[in-house]
């Protein structure tokens, strides 16, 4: 496999990545990192195969480990990456305060329990959201340890 992002430690982060290795006490992905950066190293200079056979990776993995050293460094290499997007939330804490006091409340005419689609149904026609799926209800609830009915 052709390396084109070629890994070059100095000794400040050689020693950095030894004492990861040799800790124990981090992340299993860090660690895994670490070991192939140090492998990698053009010192050490294992190739590919070797590497993907000692630590269970593969190639693509590696190229990856080795672009992230060469264009953004060691820390951002070694630091699990921040998701890309950020998710809305349907409900925030007053809409789920009113989503649990209606899971509380008494079930309607003719029903034992709430269930999930009857909540949505109620909580949609009283107006608290447009929409909201059952599946976020249910994640709601469960979150609150709270059993509908």
């Amino acid at each position: 496999m052709n390396t084109k992002y070629l890994v070059v430690l100095n000794e400040e982060q050689r020693q950095h990545l030894e004492k990861i290795t040799s800790s124990g006490k981090v992340p299993a992905r860090q660690m895994k990192r670490a070991q192939i950066l140090l492998k990698s190293d053009v010192q050490t200079n294992w190739p590919y195969e070797r590497i993907m056979e000692a630590f269970d990776v593969s190639a693509v993995t590696i190229a990856a480990v080795r672009r992230a050293f060469v264009e953004q460094g060691l820390e951002i290499t070694l630091q699990r990456k921040k998701p890309d997007r950020e998710y809305e939330h349907a409900l925030d804490g007053e809409g789920e305060a009113h989503l649990i006091a209606l899971a509380c409340s008494e079930p309607p005419t003719g029903r034992k329990h709430w269930s999930l689609r009857l909540l949505q149904d109620r909580f949609v026609k009283l107006g608290y959201v447009d929409r909201i799926s059952y599946e976020t209800i249910r994640r709601v609830l469960k979150k609150t340890n709270s059993r509908p009915g």
